[in-house]
């Protein structure tokens, strides 16, 4: 009966979130892939010193705002079953802007001068990962947002361009837990897509402090990490638990 109830709810909540999921309110926050470690923010990607943090195990990160900005975080790993030894390692940052069209497509516009890739091949690179700019431009053709009915957390399903489900990312973090959504590293000659309004060398300097303070301070942020094991599930078995074992106890000293 009980468990009739918690699916009944989390349906209703499903069929809330459903009439608002093309929204760029319902995309709010940081969503991160099952693996649970890779985050973007200031401990994925460092750009002081534009150095790519490698987590502890694959998997994927997007943070979005409400105003239109995203970052992404991907740290991936391809196996080769020729060779067992030589696995192609993978880790891409990306921010900039996005859009949603009145069909729910989702497009990533990031910011050209910003994107980095640190590839690994240890059979073919002699040991040298090769770091370099990056940027790509991503579709979704669409995208839902709703309960996952077995975690119980919200969970944010992208489908790409050709309507194939990317893998599920949960909700990690709301408000996202993200680095400066202006330029972070701008040049001279290419065009960052930051605000005219802004001197290039005052920006870099102030953001290059912002980014500092927020490095030294990434444990004492504002963003609240969710329960990514499922916030009712485990309380219900923790109370009922306890219950369960106090009825015993009494029980075994009356009788």
């Amino acid at each position: 009966m009980l468990k009739s109830i918690v699916l009944l709810v989390s349906t209703l909540l499903v069929v809330k979130i459903k009439a608002d999921d093309s929204t760029a309110s319902s995309l709010y926050g940081t969503w991160s892939s099952k693996s649970n470690q890779v985050f973007t923010g200031p401990g994925f990607y460092d750009p002081i010193d534009e150095l790519l943090i490698e987590p502890s195990l694959p998997g994927l990160s997007y943070s979005f705002t409400e105003d239109g900005h995203f970052e992404e975080a991907t740290y991936q790993v391809k196996s080769n079953p020729k060779e067992p030894g030589c696995p192609v390692a993978a880790i891409i940052y990306q921010h900039g802007t996005y859009t949603i069209s009145d069909n729910g497509t989702l497009v990533l516009n990031p910011i050209t001068v910003d994107g980095r890739q640190l590839l690994s091949d240890p059979c073919n690179d002699e040991g040298t990962s090769v770091y370099s700019r990056y940027n790509q431009t991503e579709t979704f053709k669409s995208f839902s947002v709703g309960i996952d009915p077995y975690h119980g957390i919200y969970k944010l399903q992208l489908y790409q361009f050709d309507g194939s489900p990317l893998q599920p990312l949960y909700l990690a973090y709301k408000p996202p837990m993200m680095l400066p959504t202006e330029t972070l590293n701008p040049t001279d000659t290419a065009d960052s897509g930051a605000s005219e309004t802004v001197a290039v060398a005052n920006s870099k300097r102030s953001l290059s402090e912002l980014v500092k303070r927020g490095l030294e301070n990434k444990h004492r942020t504002n963003a609240r990490k969710t329960n990514h094991q499922g916030f009712f599930y485990s309380d219900l078995f923790w109370y009922v638990s306890m219950g369960l074992l106090g009825v015993g106890s009494v029980a075994f000293l009356a009788y």
